[in-house]
């Protein structure tokens, strides 16, 4: 499994950010096809803190690398992309590697 991570940073209006990225880009998002699956975080603290400096992660699933490439580099995926910057005001991170699964014995 490949997993695309998205780290979404404290934004300047958590409460525009929550509608936007529910209600605009969401649906977005939702248009691309080839992904086996996607999760989505919202971060209370971090290392015991009231605030994190991350605000929601994201993580997105397809079979392997070049399914992913394939899915980011499609007009929907890249639509994604661009509509970023509309509401990620505390910035956002993409981080990308095979997922392990690891169970414990």
């Amino acid at each position: 499994m490949y997993r695309c991570t998205i780290l979404y940073g404290q934004p300047d209006d958590p409460a525009e950010f929550d509608r936007y990225y529910r209600e605009v880009h969401i649906p977005i998002a939702r248009k691309m096809s080839g992904l086996t699956g996607w999760n989505l975080t919202w971060i209370d603290s971090m290392n015991g803190e009231l605030r994190s400096e991350i605000y929601l992660i994201a993580d997105l699933y397809a079979a392997d690398k070049s399914a992913m490439d394939a899915v980011l580099a499609s007009p929907e995926g890249q639509a994604a992309a661009a509509d970023v910057p509309n509401f990620a005001t505390g910035g956002a991170t993409f981080l990308f590697g095979d997922e392990e699964e690891v169970l414990q014995s």
